[in-house]
């Protein structure tokens, strides 16, 4: 094998053990649509059903992908919304969406704490 070819499908390897539930996220938000989690959890339960599975399955994947939202948007790969806004992760708690990163999102609570003392100056 070339270097060449080595260089081609390293990602999709990497790509290809990466969680099932975050490389969702990220391909939902790629065209910086914005999703709500209601919205990739009945995708994820309609790829993984079964047969016997009752209707409301999808509600199993909600805090799995809260989760992995969650450390992407830490990671600052995409921006947690909560009435349309960039919210610190660490806080998300009510009806929220997920978009791409917005710059200045914060990421943590000691960045949002930080920010808020800067504006105040």
């Amino acid at each position: 094998m070339t270097e060449e070819n080595e260089k081609k499908e390293a990602p999709d390897k990497k790509r290809k053990y990466e969680d099932p539930v975050r490389l969702l996220i990220l391909d939902q938000i790629a065209d910086k649509n914005i999703v709500s989690p209601n919205k990739l959890a009945h995708i994820l339960a309609e790829q993984r059903a079964k047969e016997n599975d009752p209707v409301d399955i999808w509600r199993k994947y909600l805090m799995p992908l809260k989760q992995q939202a969650k450390s992407l948007a830490r990671q600052k790969k995409i921006s947690i919304l909560r009435h349309g806004k960039p919210i610190d992760p660490n806080k998300m708690k009510g009806l929220i969406k997920f978009g791409p990163y917005v710059e200045g999102t914060p990421t943590s609570q000691h960045e949002s704490e930080y920010v808020s003392a800067k504006d105040e100056e």
